[in-house]
């Protein structure tokens, strides 16, 4: 007899769709460190057309520490563009899982000859004694009969991961958090929507924040402008100017607070080429206005003269705040070949004042750190093959909506695995950091109008759904995603493979990661199963546990 209610146990990895049946085989069992956030699915479909709605429960010793979400579906017009690969779940327009949904009332949507997934997320804490937690998940009726369970055994291992080094930023579109919930720039309800979503960037491994020191110059139209975000007040004098950061140190404050470690201070000339200034607005004798913006020259005196002011006042700032291991600066973003005199002229007098602070641009080819350009050059993971060659120090890398081939990313359309093999790369090759462009950014390309992101999810047919924001609007805050989880995982990854490292050495780590290989993993070539990474992951934790037991013994 058909049975009338299916589940399934799965890792994070799947991604359930509504319309196809599930390819992923279950999932029951899993190990986790004290401090991990560990996260697991249970994917239920339903025949019974006139039940809509399923209550979900969860029993067993860690229940107060486990959080069940609903896994939603958005639209997707653009997955991919016409030239992507093969390593990809689907081409087609349609509905995608993606955000994570708190629940109401316990229930979760339940629409007959769907599969749909339930989110499960462990919280674990270093009280915890290590063993065996069995987690039962259990569905019923809303009258409260049960349709069907799934039992996932955890095993705790008690251990801590270290710290994260790995510095993480996603940038963080302050002016999409106003315009989308309708709020005035920097009123206190804006100021409330800045630290939640602050705070669970935070909890996800973001520990660095994109500071707009002036309303940032990136993916807005020539000519055109987005909402003012300026956390510096500039008067306007007779004798030049004057400075007011008061904003800013609310900003600081309140990043450091909730877990932020390093502040990335907006870029300071326009996108791809360096040839403009970004908009700055001043008051002068009572009245505001814009000082700067796409109409004044990037190397003219004016500007020049600006910046001669304005960055030897912010030195004085960061080392008053004593911010000087924090802060980060940017040039121009993405500068290519075409702009290397532009953005040379930019990159001199930005080097002028700040020579002593860390200078982070994404650019990708390596001339511009060749000639001295950009000390700390991000190139795209698809690009980095020259960086790595040349021994470059301290390097980072991104990708955004052009590493499509081959490469690690975050496309709706892509394979969860695709995501978390960031965490054994950026290992392997000792990324000091990541940087990613969308965080919340939902707007059209080129901002010229605020999307909807649950309706729209590819910035206007522009970017493959995925590439633009991590997390959705929600009625008081964020709502989370599965990318935004599974890239977390990936962070988990690398703290748990620089924990071994400590205990076995680098090469005893490598050779773990890559003997079941064909060929050395790098950022192009790397095992496209999930299974793999499921496996690699319990093996680093067997031999950690092992490890740390005989040095217990010693």
């Amino acid at each position: 007899m058909e049975a009338m209610f299916e589940t399934r146990s799965l890792s994070s990895l799947a991604k359930v769709f509504p319309d196809e049946e599930l390819k992923e085989e279950a999932f029951l069992k899993a190990s986790a460190f004290l401090n991990e956030t560990y996260t697991f699915q249970v994917a239920y479909r339903q025949k019974e057309s006139r039940m809509h709605k399923v209550k979900i429960r969860v029993e067993g010793k860690l229940s107060d520490l486990v959080e069940v979400r609903a896994v939603g579906l958005v639209p997707s017009e653009l997955p991919v563009y016409h030239d992507h690969d093969e390593n990809v779940l689907r081409t087609t327009p349609g509905l995608y899982p993606d955000p994570l949904h708190p629940l109401e009332n316990g229930k979760l949507p339940a629409p007959p000859n769907q599969w749909r997934s339930a989110w499960v997320t462990v919280e674990l804490n270093e009280e915890l004694a290590s063993g065996i937690y069995p987690i039962k998940v259990i569905f019923e009726t809303e009258s409260g009969e049960q349709l069907g369970e799934e039992i996932f055994e955890l095993e705790l291992l008690t251990i801590a991961l270290p710290e994260q080094k790995l510095i993480n930023t996603h940038w963080f579109h302050s002016d999409c958090l106003a315009t989308q919930y309708n709020v005035e720039v920097f009123s206190e309800k804006h100021w409330q929507l800045i630290d939640r979503y602050i705070q669970t960037a935070a909890k996800h491994g973001m520990n660095m924040l994109l500071t707009p020191l002036f309303t940032p110059p990136l993916d807005t139209e020539v000519g055109g402008e987005r909402p003012t975000v300026q956390l510096v007040e500039v008067e306007k004098t007779e004798d030049g100017y004057r400075f007011d950061f008061n904003k800013l140190t609310r900003w600081i404050e309140m990043a450091t607070e909730r877990g932020i470690k390093y502040i990335e201070f907006s870029h300071l000339f326009t996108q791809w080429g360096a040839n403009h200034a970004p908009k700055i607005i001043a008051s002068e004798n009572g009245e505001t206005s814009k000082i700067f913006g796409w109409e004044t020259d990037a190397a003219g005196e004016e500007y020049k003269a600006f910046l001669a002011e304005f960055l030897p006042a912010l030195i004085d700032y960061i080392k008053e705040q004593r911010l000087e291991e924090s802060v980060y600066f940017h040039v121009s973003d993405e500068p290519n070949l075409s702009n290397l005199d532009s953005y040379k002229q930019a990159s001199e007098i930005i080097h002028h004042y700040l020579s002593e602070f860390p200078i982070i641009d994404a650019l990708s080819d390596y001339q511009f750190y060749e000639k001295g350009l950009v000390k700390n050059p991000i190139p795209a993971n698809d690009h980095i093959g020259s960086f790595i060659e040349n021994d470059v120090p301290d390097l980072w890398t991104y990708y955004c909506c052009a590493q499509n081939q081959k490469v690690s990313n975050r496309f709706f359309a892509f394979p969860s695995a695709r995501n978390r093999i960031s965490g054994i790369q950026f290992y392997k090759f000792n990324i000091t950091g990541f940087l990613h462009w969308g965080y919340n950014f939902w707007n059209s390309q080129l901002s010229k109008r605020q999307i909807d992101p649950f309706h729209v999810t590819d910035a206007d047919l522009a970017f493959p759904s995925g590439d633009a924001f991590l997390v959705y609007p929600g009625e008081e805050g964020p709502i989370e995603s599965i990318r935004m989880e599974v890239f977390y995982e990936a962070l988990q990854d690398l703290r748990a493979l620089q924990l071994l490292e400590k205990l076995a050495g680098r090469e005893q780590v490598l050779e773990i990661i890559e003997s079941s290989l064909a060929q050395s993993l790098t950022f192009t070539e790397y095992p496209h199963d999930s299974r793999w990474l499921l496996i690699i992951r319990e093996k680093i934790n067997k031999k950690i546990t092992e490890l740390s037991i005989k040095e217990k013994i010693k």
